[in-house]
C-alpha cells in the first residue's frame, strides 16, 4: 500500500507540506450526472423552472465551491485558481456536468473540480426538488489531471 501522506507515523492527521514543491502548472477536470424525470429536465433545458435558471445558477455554486474547497476538506491546501469552469450539458434525461479547475502552484486541484463538480450537481438537485424529490446524483469522478511530479493522467474509458 502507498503511504499515506495526511497521516504522520503515530497515524495522527495532518497537512501536507509542499514547500519543498516546484511551481508546475496543473490542472484537473471531474465529471458528474444528475438523473431525473423527463418533466423536471425539460423545465431545467427549458428555463422553467420554478425557482429560475438552473444552469446558470449550478454553474456560478460550482465556482464558487472549487474557491471554497479548503474551507469545505480538511487537509486541503488553499489554492489561488487561474481558472474555474463548469460545463452543464442538459438532455432528455439528467444533466451531466464537467468542471475544469487550473492553478500555478505546488499542489493539484484535483479536490477543486470534483467539489466544483459536486456542488453544481447539488445546486440541480436543490433547485429542481419540487418537480423531481427522486433524481440521482452519480458518477462523480476525476476524469484527468495535468502537472506536477506524478505527472499526467488520464481515467480510463
Amino acid at each position: 500500500m502507498a503511504d499515506l501522506t495526511h497521516l504522520d507515523a503515530s497515524g495522527a492527521a495532518r497537512m501536507v507540506d509542499v514547500g519543498g514543491k516546484s511551481v508546475t502548472a496543473r490542472q484537473a477536470i471531474a465529471t458528474g450526472r444528475i438523473t431525473m424525470s423527463a418533466e423536471a429536465a425539460r423545465a431545467i433545458r427549458d428555463g422553467t423552472a420554478l425557482k429560475g435558471d438552473v444552469l446558470a445558477v449550478a454553474r456560478i455554486a460550482g465556482i464558487m465551491a472549487a474557491k471554497r474547497t479548503a474551507d469545505l476538506i480538511p487537509l486541503c491546501h488553499p489554492l489561488p485558481l487561474t481558472k474555474v469552469s463548469v460545463d452543464l450539458a442538459p438532455d432528455a434525461t439528467g444533466v451531466t456536468v464537467t468542471a475544469t479547475a487550473a492553478t500555478e502552484g505546488k499542489t493539484g486541484v484535483e479536490m477543486e473540480a470534483l467539489t466544483a463538480a459536486s456542488v453544481a450537481l447539488l445546486t440541480i438537485y436543490d433547485m429542481a426538488k419540487a418537480i423531481d424529490k427522486a433524481m440521482q446524483i452519480t458518477g462523480i469522478r476525476l476524469l484527468e489531471k495535468r502537472g506536477g511530479k506524478s505527472g499526467d493522467w488520464k481515467a480510463p474509458e
